[in-house]
C-alpha cells in the first residue's frame, strides 16, 4: 500500500487533539561542537517519550469499530508499544504487545503501567513478531506493524510537516533509521513540499538495516548485535517503508557505538535533555565527522525518543567522562605508614584534580609489607590535565600503572 502527502496531512488533522506538536529549537552549544547550525526536533517530549505516538494514534483511529472492540497486538522493543498502550487507553482500545527479551526494563514497566497486556517473548524482533502473529490469529486482534503499516508511516510523516513550518529555511534533516518508518514518512512529507531540503539517514554500525537493503535492492534480515540504539535493532527495514524512503532519502551514513554513547552525554550536558541511543545517532554522525557537507548549514536533528534505561544512562555518562579525559583511574604504590596516603592526595590536589574514590590493595601489593598499592579514581579537566597529573606523581616518587 502506498502513502501520499494527502495521507500525511489527513493524519495530522486526525491526531491533532491527542499528540503534542513538539518544539524545534536552535541549540547554540550543539552548533558550536558540530560546525552546523543545529535545531533539535524534540519528539522525546511526547507523553510516552517518543515519536511513535504519531503513528500509533493514527492507526488506532483508522480501525473499524468491530476491530476497536477486539483490540490490537504488536511486536515492539518499546516505543511503538508505549505509543499503542497510551493511545489505546485514551481511546478505549485493548492493546497487547509482545516485547523481545532485550527490550529495556523501563519500557516494559511503563507499558504495563499504561494498561497494556505485555508479553516478553523471543530473542529478537522476528521471534516477538511470530508470537504476535499467533495471538492475532487466535484472538482476532488486529496486528499493527510498528514501522511498515501505511497508517503508521503517515502518522510519523507529520513530524516532517511540523519541521518545515518551524524551521522554514532548513537545509537538511538528519534522522535515525531502524525499521525506516520514521524516515519514510518524514522524507515523503519534506521532499513533497521542499525537494531541495536534504534528508539524511543515520544507522548504527551494529544495525545497518537500510544499507543492507540498498545493497540487496530489497529488505533483508540482519543479524542481531548488541547496540545502545535498541530502537534501531529491528533486524530489517519494512517493505513499504523502504520503497518510500529509497526514493526520498539523499544519503545514509553509519556511526559507531562509541560516538552514540558520547552523543547521549553531549545531549544531557549541553542540550539538557535525556535521549535514547537512536535519538542520539544524528548528533553522533555530525560529531564523528560523517557529514562535513553540513558545516555552516541549518540542520534539524530528529530527537526521536528519550526512553533510556537509567542504569544504562549512568554507565554511558561515566564512560563518556572517561573518553573526555574528565575521569581517570590509576594505581599508585605508596608507603603503608602514617602520611603515605596524605602525600599522594596532596600531589593530586596541588595539580587541581579531585579524588572521587581510593581503595587500598594490600593483598596483591607484593612482598614489601611497608608499601601498599592504592587504586585511585580522579576527576580531571581533560587529557592534558591527566598527563600533567601523571608527570607530577612520578616526579614525587609514586610509581603508576594506568587503567586503559
Amino acid at each position: 500500500m502506498s502513502v501520499t502527502l494527502a495521507d500525511i496531512r489527513a493524519a495530522r488533522r486526525r491526531i491533532a487533539s491527542g499528540v503534542t506538536k513538539t518544539p524545534c529549537t536552535e541549540s547554540i552549544p550543539l552548533s558550536e561542537i558540530t560546525g552546523a547550525r543545529i535545531y533539535c526536533k524534540h519528539d522525546n517530549f511526547q507523553r510516552t517519550g517518543s515519536f511513535k505516538e504519531r503513528g500509533a494514534r493514527n492507526a488506532l483511529l483508522r480501525l473499524p469499530a468491530p476491530q476497536r472492540r477486539l483490540g490490537v497486538v504488536a511486536a515492539s522493543a518499546g516505543n511503538h508499544a508505549l505509543g499503542l498502550a497510551y493511545h489505546g487507553k485514551l481511546l478505549g482500545i485493548p492493546v497487547t504487545v509482545v516485547m523481545p527479551d532485550y527490550a529495556p526494563l523501563i519500557k516494559i514497566t511503563t507499558c504495563q503501567r499504561l494498561g497494556a497486556n505485555v508479553i516478553v517473548h523471543g530473542r529478537d524482533f522476528v521471534e516477538a513478531r511470530a508470537r504476535a502473529d499467533e495471538l492475532s490469529a487466535k484472538e482476532g486482534f488486529t496486528y499493527i506493524h510498528g514501522f511498515d503499516h501505511p497508517d503508521i508511516i503517515a502518522g510519523q510523516g507529520t513530524m516532517g510537516l511540523e519541521i518545515l513550518e518551524q524551521v522554514r529555511d532548513v537545509d537538511a534533516v538528519v534522522c535515525p533509521i531502524g525499521g525506516a518508518g520514521l524516515i519514510a514518512g518524514l522524507s515523503l512529507a519534506i521532499k513533497s513540499l521542499r525537494p531541495k531540503v536534504r534528508v539524511i539517514g543515520v544507522e548504527s554500525t551494529a544495525t545497518g538495516n537500510f544499507a543492507a537493503a540498498l545493497k540487496a535492492g530489497k529488505p533483508v534480515l540482519q543479524p542481531r548485535r548488541p547496540t545502545l540504539a535498541d530502537g534501531l535493532a529491528t533486524l530489517t527495514v519494512g517493505a513499504n517503508a523502504f520503497a518510500i524512503a529509497r526514493r526520498h532519502v539523499d544519503e545514509v551514513v553509519s556511526v559507531g557505538e562509541d560516538w552514540i554513547a558520547l552523543a547521549i552525554l553531549r545531549m544531557v550536558e549541553l542540550e539538557k535533555t535525556v535521549v535514547e541511543g537512536a535519538a542520539a545517532a544524528p548528533l553522533a554522525a555530525l560529531m564523528a565527522g560523517k557529514l562535513p557537507q553540513l558545516a555552516g548549514r541549518k540542520v534539524v536533528l530528529t530527537v526521536c525518543g528519550g526512553n533510556i534505561d537509567p542504569a544504562i544512562l549512568s554507565r554511558i555518562i561515566e564512560s563518556g567522562l572517561v573518553s573526555d579525559g574528565r575521569l581517570t583511574r590509576f594505581t599508585a604504590r605508596i608507603s603503608d605508614r602514617p602520611g603515605g596516603l596524605a602525600r599522594l592526595t596532596r600531589v593530586i590536589a596541588e595539580c587541581g584534580a579531585s579524588v572521587k574514590d581510593i581503595a587500598h590493595d594490600r593483598a596483591f601489593s607484593g612482598p614489601d609489607v611497608s608499601a601498599v598499592q592504592v587504586v585511585c579514581t580522579v576527576e580531571t579537566r581533560d587529557r592534558a590535565h591527566i598527563a600533567a597529573l601523571h608527570r607530577a606523581l612520578k616526579k614525587n616518587g609514586f610509581p603508576l600503572s594506568v587503567a586503559k
